[in-house]
């Protein structure tokens, strides 16, 4: 997943501990194996390769991330949308290069979850060149899944960081929350701009620090919104706690699609805890 893992776990001895993240390890592997859009072996791949041809049956674990995209696009008025990782066709942040808006209507068209004709168990996405890209919810997935398969070893006290999108399973050895350092999204890597405090839940992150390109002054970020196929410009991060890591993740994803106002009414509306930095520097906080 091309992220820094990190499992910090309590055992009565270090064997144990050892094999309690191996265990998170292996998860966070085989949902890279399985979903990945990298990989030729993936489902993914499988069901990208069937566009505008033949549906395609999908196993129970790839349906229910399905049902959550197709619930998200819903609460976020189209903001989420599975079937816009084709807008990375238009945008390399390797060379920098700013895409004509011919090239993004072109991909516009392969673009909306309501085209996607889905009926458990069965996919099909009607447009040859279309795509479903599970990159927006996968790392925060893959984390609440390796957190559970320590659980489920016997584990009750720890963390599982996946890039920076944290999934607490209980609390400190005293019984203190986890304090989970937020990065401030204009300064050097390290240096936090606040925490949020969590013994058993998630903290997941969405900013236009970590791939980015500048031209004439502008930011270019590597969020794409999939209604307009340009990058996010309304946030520079947005921090959410909530129960799980995907439902952080995609919190946070949503609201930096979002202007100010609009995405702090939707933050909370959906109860979520939050630290957010507008595109102008300002901070807020539930």
């Amino acid at each position: 997943m091309a992220s820094r893992c990190e499992v910090r776990v309590y055992a009565r001895d270090e064997a144990t501990a050892r094999a309690w993240a191996e265990a998170a390890i292996g998860e966070v592997r085989r949902i890279e194996r399985k979903f990945s859009r990298y990989r030729d072996d993936s489902v993914t791949a499988a069901i990208n390769r069937s566009a505008g041809a033949a549906p395609v049956d999908v196993d129970d674990e790839t349906a229910a991330l399905l049902d959550f995209g197709a619930r998200l696009h819903t609460a976020s008025g189209g903001a989420f949308d599975l079937t816009s990782g084709v807008l990375r066709r238009a945008w390399d942040f390797r060379s920098g290069r700013v895409p004509a808006q011919h090239e993004i209507e072109a991909l516009l068209t392969l673009i909306g979850w309501s085209k996607v004709e889905w009926e458990r168990p069965r996919l099909r996405l009607p447009q040859p060149g279309m795509e479903i890209d599970f990159g927006g919810i996968g790392k925060e997935y893959a984390a609440d899944r390796a957190a559970a398969a320590m659980q489920a070893h016997g584990a009750r006290r720890g963390f599982v960081n996946l890039g920076g999108d944290v999934r607490a399973f209980g609390p400190q050895p005293d019984g203190r929350p986890w304090s989970i350092g937020i990065q401030h999204p204009r300064a050097a890597a390290g240096t936090t701009i606040g925490a949020i405090e969590v013994a058993r839940g998630a903290v997941a992150t969405s900013g236009d620090y970590e791939r980015f390109f500048e031209r004439a002054g502008r930011r270019y970020c590597h969020l794409l919104d999939p209604r307009s196929g340009w990058p996010a410009a309304h946030w520079q991060s947005v921090s959410v706690a909530a129960p799980l890591c995907v439902a952080a993740g995609a919190c946070a994803t949503i609201a930096m699609l979002m202007p100010v106002s609009e995405a702090l009414a939707f933050l909370r509306g959906q109860g979520v805890q939050f630290l957010a930095v507008a595109a102008d520097g300002r901070v807020y906080r539930s």
